[in-house]
């Protein structure tokens, strides 16, 4: 069983507030993932973040692949990290953590994604050039979209690295 990780940091010019009120709601993910992705909230997103919260997606990770994706807000520490695991959908595991951190200037997002692939050796054999690639892709669109909304730190330089664990 090969899991991966994907780990990313960025920095924006907002306080902490600012940031859990953008990050925690669930309608904001749509903002923040590229349009080709169709994604679509079909329920669950209408209350406040909780554990235990159950929020189903509608998307397509890969053009003519549309699949429905269901994740469990299993960890809430309000303003400070929140956690998501998938209970249905694209993966075989979907580990999520999201943490957030008041710097001199503003905030230190922080992403950990643990995450294993369907279908055995198929799937890893189509992690490095498909799978890796389009999570790349999708935090580099989430990155320059927050940066457009909330501005960009300045000496800050934003970190996404991933690997086999």
């Amino acid at each position: 069983m090969k899991l991966y990780q994907l780990h990313s940091r960025q920095y924006l010019p907002i306080t902490q507030k600012e940031a859990w009120a953008f990050l925690s709601n669930p309608a904001n993910l749509k903002v923040i993932t590229p349009g080709h992705m169709g994604f679509h909230i079909l329920d669950g997103a209408d209350k406040d973040m909780f554990p235990g919260q159950i929020i189903q997606y509608k998307v397509s990770p890969f053009p003519g692949i549309t699949t429905k994706w269901v994740t469990e807000i299993t960890h809430v520490k309000e303003g400070e990290y929140f956690v998501d695991e998938q209970r249905f959908g694209p993966y075989a595991l979907w580990h999520h953590k999201h943490f957030i951190k008041p710097i001199e200037g503003g905030v230190e997002m922080e992403d950990v994604i643990d995450y294993k692939l369907p279908f055995g050796i198929l799937g890893q054999l189509t992690h490095p050039f498909l799978v890796k690639k389009q999570l790349k892709k999708i935090f580099a669109y989430r990155e320059e979209k927050l940066e457009e909304l909330f501005g960009r730190m300045n000496d800050s330089s934003n970190e996404l690295s991933m690997k086999s664990i």
